[in-house]
């Protein structure tokens, strides 16, 4: 018994002594877990969020672009070359060399489906002059398209395609819109393919830029480039917020300023197309003139702080002529609507309804008075050659 104990005793002392020795020299054979650290890039991994299921990340934008994206056109537009003097005429070739070889003139846009029907809202400058028009939807289909009517008094043009089964945007409601939400741009600048940028509202309102006879431009930073005209500007739903139509720039691309046609005046233009083949407009008769010192002591408004619109001239018989409007007056207000600028008086009398008397409020030197204004039907402008700066 003893001997066995003895035994017992060594054996428990070599082993004590084995494991001091390898506790104070090898201590990492006797710890074979992994370290802190990578027990915490383990965890990371098995503790990161997924994508597998196909989740938007937080932040994304992917479901408005897909909501909206397979509605958004691309338009190329073709027109046959100028005719020119025979290149085999010897006069022609004295005087003017040998001409280089000229074929048709091509051009590109975007558009946007707003019907199952095959209509198509894009930029007026889009189509202006071609001969043919073809759009290509972003599923690769392509049809010719047939213009149903223009408006270039807001560079808007309605398109039809003949296709089954298409893709038609939801159109959201632009006046609803505030400085500073985010928007998508959608469209196929310089013919690379559907491209979708993102950026914020900038301004609202925009107008007095020249670029149409009615303006009230959306201002946007998401990058707006040649090509991307009559595209869409969506909200971060994915509903029709715009058209894009212009771009601020310098050098030809993108500079953080681009303007977009609200959709409430597209709508306006797209539904008066469709139903009268025409934009119905309302028209005074006035030529109208921002309201300048020198003008308010011209026409003796003695008033520093009127605001209006000076009007200098009147045409006979039309429907300002028989309200009493004259020239020297300073028109206040349409209706309920302030008009401080040429271009708000243009909006606010386009936007009445023929036939439908309004009342003015105008002044006349220091005068207030009021006029009731029976307003025609704006006669149909023939639309003028120009260039646009994203065409």
């Amino acid at each position: 018994m003893k001997r066995l104990w003895l035994l017992f005793s060594q054996v428990v002392t070599t082993l004590l002594a084995v494991w001091f020795v390898l506790v104070t020299l090898k201590p990492e054979w006797l710890n074979q877990r992994p370290s802190l650290s990578s027990l915490g890039l383990q965890m990371a991994r098995d503790t990161a969020p997924s994508n597998d299921a196909g989740l938007p990340s937080p932040g994304s934008f992917s479901a408005a672009a897909k909501k909206a994206a397979p509605a958004v056109v691309s338009i190329n537009t073709s027109k046959a070359p100028e005719k020119r003097p025979s290149p085999m005429d010897p006069w022609f070739k004295h005087f003017f060399g040998q001409p280089e070889d000229s074929g048709p003139q091509v051009g590109l846009g975007s558009g946007v489906i707003v019907s199952e029907q095959g209509f198509v809202l894009t930029n007026y400058h889009v189509v202006e002059g071609a001969d043919e028009i073809e759009v290509v939807l972003n599923d690769g289909r392509k049809a010719k398209g047939q213009v149903i009517g223009v408006d270039p008094d807001s560079d808007l043009a309605v398109l039809k395609i003949k296709l089954e089964r298409l893709p038609v945007i939801v159109m959201g409601n632009s006046e609803r819109l505030l400085v500073g939400d985010q928007v998508l741009a959608i469209g196929n600048p310089f013919g690379v393919g559907q491209t979708v940028t993102s950026g914020i509202v900038s301004a609202l309102g925009r107008n007095q830029l020249g670029i149409n006879t009615f303006e009230n431009f959306i201002q946007t930073d998401a990058a707006i480039n040649p090509g991307n005209s009559g595209g869409a500007l969506v909200d971060v739903a994915g509903n029709l917020m715009g058209i894009n139509t212009a771009i601020f720039s310098r050098s030809g691309g993108s500079m953080g300023i681009g303007f977009a046609i609200p959709v409430s005046t597209a709508q306006q233009v797209l539904e008066g197309i469709i139903k009268n083949g025409q934009v119905t407009r309302g028209w005074i008769g006035v030529e109208p003139n921002e309201l300048t010192p020198e003008l308010m002591l011209t026409f003796g408004v003695k008033d520093p702080s009127t605001q209006g619109v000076a009007v200098t001239g009147v045409l006979q018989n039309a429907p300002a002529a028989k309200a009493g409007l004259k020239p020297g007056d300073v028109i206040e207000q349409v209706g309920s609507q302030p008009v401080a600028h040429v271009a708000e008086l243009l909006s606010a009398v386009a936007g009445l309804k023929p036939n439908s008397t309004v009342e003015f409020k105008v002044k006349r030197k220091d005068q207030e008075i009021k006029l009731s204004v029976t307003p025609a039907q704006r006669p149909k402008m023939k639309p003028q050659p120009r260039e646009q700066a994203d065409q």
